[in-house]
């Protein structure tokens, strides 16, 4: 069974730096993209940054407010994902949600969800 973990959220002031990661366990084959969610409370969840790996190489995009700020990026062999988040500002407080598109033989590619972590950005 694949598993997926989100750390390293925290509260911090406003200006300041966090670093998410996405651990995945298990028996994954394959990542084949990343991709990291916020949902704030009373909001919608809003994609943030994604990074898909083809070819042998990683491919980023983000989100309008993560640019310039926020940088995804992606171990394929550590099976792990990072977003590296500065600057931070009051209005990027929410839970951070990070999506793994994996392969394993059993299931092939699938979309597996971490339960989140918590980032609360003080002014």
């Amino acid at each position: 069974q694949v598993q997926v973990v989100e750390s390293g959220g925290g509260l911090v002031q406003a200006g300041e730096s966090l670093r998410l990661v996405c651990g995945i366990s298990g028996p994954a084959v394959r990542t084949n993209s990343m991709e990291w969610y916020r949902q704030a409370p009373g909001k919608q969840r809003e994609l943030v940054a994604r990074v898909l790996h083809r070819s042998g190489a990683n491919y980023a995009d983000y989100a309008d407010f993560a640019k310039g700020r926020f940088g995804i990026s992606m171990d394929n062999l550590k099976s792990t994902g990072y977003l590296q988040m500065d600057v931070l500002r009051p209005e990027d407080t929410a839970d951070y949600y990070c999506k793994a598109n994996v392969y394993t033989r059993r299931d092939g590619s699938r979309d597996y969800w971490g339960q989140g972590t918590q980032v609360s950005v003080s002014s």
